[in-house]
Order: C-alpha cells, then sequence, then structure tokens
C-alpha cells in the first residue's frame, strides 16, 4: 500500500501499521522518499535496509510491525528506493508492506511535482490524502504544496479561498492525486480532519462523492487518523438497479407507467427519489413496455438494460441483467422495486449512510420488525445471487448471511407496500394524499 498526497500520510501510516499488526499481520513499511526522524520513535522498532532478511523477521516476530529506512541527514529518515522494493517483497516474509511514497511539508493538500510521488509498480493499493482543514484556506504556497500546478490546471486564482469541489478535483486528478498510480491498484482516498458531526461531515461526504465520480476510486473514507476510533465512514460507489421489467398480470396494465402525483409515473417518482438522495448510478431494467419505460428513465438520467427473459424470468432474472450491467468499481448494489411509489428519498438516504459506517455488509430497512426494500448488498455477496437457479429468489441467498445484515429502523410503512392489484394501487395513492 502507498500513501501519497498530504494532510497526515506518515500518521496515517503509523496508525494503520499498528492496528494491522494488532489484527495478527506482520507489517512491513518504509518510504521512498523521506520523513522526519522524530517518526522513527512512533514505530515499535526501526532498522537499517541493510540488515539481513532473517534478522528481520525475527524483529517481525517479536514486534509485528517493523520500518525499513536506508540512512539518516539532517533530521530525515531516507527508505527504500523503487528498485528496492521487489526485493522487500520477496525476501521478507511479512503480510503488508506499507509504503509513504509522497511528501508534502506537512501541508493538507498538494499537487505533485515532476519527480513526484514516487509510487513502487508493485503496489496494488494506493490512498490520496487530504486534510478538510484546507477548506477556506489560500491557494498559496503557504497553505497548499506546489498550488501553482492546481491553478495552472483548473484556473482557480492564486490567493483563492479553497472550496470543497476544489479538493474533489485536486485528488481525483489523474495528473493530481491520482499521478503514477499503477493501472492495477485499487484507490481508496482518504479525507482527514473530519469531525465526528456536524456540519464539516456533511461538506466531506460531499467532497467523497465528488471524488468517486472518477471511475478509478473505489471508496473513500472520512475520518481523523489520530482520534481513538479513525475512521467515521467509507463512501463507495452504490448503483440502484430498478426492477421495471415485470408484466404486471394482476394489475392489468403496466404498473411503472401508471400515474402518480402530478404529471409523472411510477416509475418517475422512483428514479425522482433515487436522484434526491444522490444516488449517482441508476440501472434501469425494463422488459414489459420496454419502448415506453426506456425514454422515460433515460430522461431522468438513469442508464437502462434489457431483460430478454422478463416474461418468465420473475424478479430474478432481472436483477441478474442489472447487477452484470454495473461496472467494476461500483462496491454494491440498491435493488429498488419498480412497484414502491411511496419510497422516499430520506429512507434511500438511511440505507446508504449506514453501509458507508459499516452497519453491515447488506442494509435492509425495517419497519415494526419486518424487512422492506430498497436492499443494499454489497458485491462480494453478488456471486451467491447469479448463481441461484432460475426458480430461485433473492432472498434465498440473502438470508445465508443474516449475520451480515444491518438493519435501519424506519418510520414508515412505505418499504414493505408494493402494487400488485388496483386495489393496491387505489391504497397506495391514497396513502400518498393522491386524490
Amino acid at each position: 500500500m502507498a500513501l501519497v498526497g498530504a494532510g497526515g500520510k506518515t500518521t496515517t501510516m503509523i496508525a494503520l501499521g499498528y492496528e494491522l499488526a494488532e489484527a495478527g499481520l506482520r507489517v512491513l513499511a518504509t518510504t521512498t522518499t523521506r520523513i522526519g526522524d522524530d517518526q522513527l520513535g512512533l514505530v515499535p522498532y526501526a532498522a537499517r535496509l541493510d540488515t539481513s532478511m532473517s534478522a528481520v523477521s525475527l524483529a517481525l516476530n517479536d514486534h509485528r510491525f517493523v520500518f525499513l529506512y536506508d540512512e539518516i541527514r539532517q533530521n530525515k529518515v531516507y527508505g527504500a528506493t523503487c528498485e528496492q522494493i521487489p526485493r522487500l517483497l520477496d525476501s521478507i516474509d511479512s503480510d503488508v508492506l506499507l509504503i509513504e511514497a509522497d511528501g508534502a511539508r506537512g501541508l493538507p493538500l498538494k499537487a505533485p511535482k515532476a519527480h513526484e510521488p514516487v509510487i513502487p509498480a508493485e503496489a496494488t493499493l494506493v490512498m490520496p490524502v487530504a486534510s478538510l482543514s484546507v477548506l477556506g484556506q489560500p491557494l498559496d504556497e503557504e497553505h497548499v504544496y506546489n498550488a501553482e500546478a492546481i491553478d495552472t490546471r483548473y484556473g482557480f486564482g492564486i490567493g483563492s479561498r479553497i472550496k470543497s469541489p476544489w479538493v474533489a478535483q485536486v485528488i481525483r486528478d489523474e495528473t493530481l492525486g491520482l499521478k503514477g498510480v499503477p493501472d492495477k491498484a485499487r484507490v481508496v482516498a482518504l479525507l482527514n480532519q473530519v469531525p465526528a458531526h456536524g456540519y464539516l461531515r456533511g461538506r466531506a461526504r460531499m467532497i467523497a462523492q465528488f471524488i468517486l465520480r472518477s471511475p478509478r476510486v473505489y471508496g473513500v473514507a472520512l475520518g481523523s487518523v489520530r482520534a481513538a476510533d479513525p475512521i467515521h465512514e467509507v463512501q463507495r460507489q452504490v448503483g440502484a438497479v430498478v426492477l421495471a421489467a415485470g408484466m404486471s398480470r394482476r394489475m392489468g396494465q403496466s404498473k411503472v407507467l401508471l400515474p402518480w402525483e402530478g404529471h409523472k409515473t411510477i416509475i418517475e417518482q422512483i428514479l425522482e427519489q433515487l436522484l434526491l438522495a444522490k444516488v449517482q448510478r441508476i440501472t434501469v431494467v425494463t422488459g414489459h413496455k420496454s419502448a415506453e419505460v426506456r425514454p422515460l428513465a433515460l430522461r431522468m438520467g438513469a442508464e437502462v438494460v434489457y431483460n430478454p427473459d422478463y416474461a418468465s424470468g420473475e424478479m430474478l432474472s432481472s436483477l441478474k441483467v442489472g447487477l452484470r450491467a454495473l461496472p467494476p468499481h461500483v462496491s454494491a448494489a440498491l435493488v429498488v422495486l419498480g412497484d414502491q411509489p411511496r419510497i422516499q428519498a430520506r429512507v434511500i438516504a438511511q440505507v446508504l449512510t449506514a453501509y458507508a459506517e459499516g452497519a453491515g455488509d447488506i442494509i435492509a430497512p425495517s419497519y415494526q420488525m419486518r424487512r422492506g426494500h430498497p436492499i443494499l448488498i454489497d458485491r462480494r455477496y453478488w456471486q451467491d445471487i447469479l448463481n441461484l437457479p432460475p426458480d430461485g429468489a433473492p432472498r434465498d441467498a440473502i438470508d445465508k448471511y443474516k449475520d451480515r445484515i444491518g438493519y435501519v429502523n424506519v418510520d414508515t410503512d412505505s418499504v414493505l407496500r408494493d402494487i400488485d392489484t388496483p386495489q393496491d394501487y387505489r391504497d397506495e395513492r391514497r396513502s400518498a394524499g393522491i386524490g
């Protein structure tokens, strides 16, 4: 793992090293640039790179977390070169190699110079770091490392007060925050110095969502690495799969095209709630009446895929089509029924927040102890759904992992209600206050 950027890299590397060691892993750390010599006192054990590999292995047995360095000059600790990294990986029986691969003079945000960062080709995970403390500070060399490069790239204006979207643009930029990241490496960004509560937590979430517009970024951790509980939440790419392919046999007509409030159809009402909850990727699975549903979904910015087996495959076949349509960087799917017009943006937001805060790998809303929809399912369980036989149901896969389900208690029965019959439709309109 290589840490780049500014605003807490060394502290993050050391804190992560201790956590991994406490979890039972053997952790090796170094830097491909340099760190302050005072930082060596924060690690359990430090050794020179020319120490025998067997001696380093013994130190890992004793301390679990070992930092390797080349030399100390003028109060700076110099570590391994990129050329030395393969030898460390091949010769030392560690489980993890943490590398500080960038420098920023202790500033909260940076743009790399021509020789930076120094990320080894072997890195499998790269963490760009920035501190939320940069918000409102002037874009200048006193507050931002290489501020001129950011101004040259975006024209924000030297001396201008830094805004939330600017931080996101720097981090997700392939020539700035993502410069030099190996093609096969995963990217998880860290926004540091984020308070646990209040307005700035919300600002950090907004920045994270902007960062996640890059398909290179798997997630954005929000937290304060010096705190006892350093990570508040991890924002990840979540894609909604809206199941709108059904035949609606008992209804007698397409449910998703029924009128709802104003001039909206049910499918438009559902998509509007997803957009209000800031779900950035929405995939609508069509089948019956596809020619009519498709333009409505496209007009609202959703992607549309067609389920050729909609007439015989039931809901499961549509869910499989929707999951296969989501790109690799999407971490979880929010499964949304196309016949739940009373779905609410605030409930969707509760489900998304619970996932980000680590409440479970599968998140479901619950009303009076009854599980409802929409259900969020982490990617690690998608294959279980894709492997289900044609006569199976998604709950067959979900119920295998009851201990992984996090429930969000909600105050509305809308998560339980769907439309199957004309009477259901009348009841739902009445419940929504629609005449």
